[in-house]
């Protein structure tokens, strides 16, 4: 193999290399989008369960009915 051949391999290499990182770090960043807005998502939820929670619990600190 000469040296030109070799170089030729080596830039062919990179370029294939170069556009796998590429298209990794695209794949990552919308990923990076998807667990931000579960997260949001997943706080909103524990709020709401809270909230709820709460309604629940003053229900029951109600006074019993009078047939008690």
């Amino acid at each position: 193999m000469t040296l030109e051949e070799r170089v030729n391999d080596l830039e062919s290499r990179l370029a294939f290399q170069d556009d796998t990182i590429q298209t990794l770090n695209d794949i990552l960043v919308a990923q990076q989008r998807v667990v931000e807005r579960l997260q949001l998502q997943m706080a909103a939820l524990l709020k709401r369960q809270e909230e709820m929670v709460g309604q629940f619990e003053s229900f029951e600190e109600e006074a019993p009915p009078p047939h008690y």
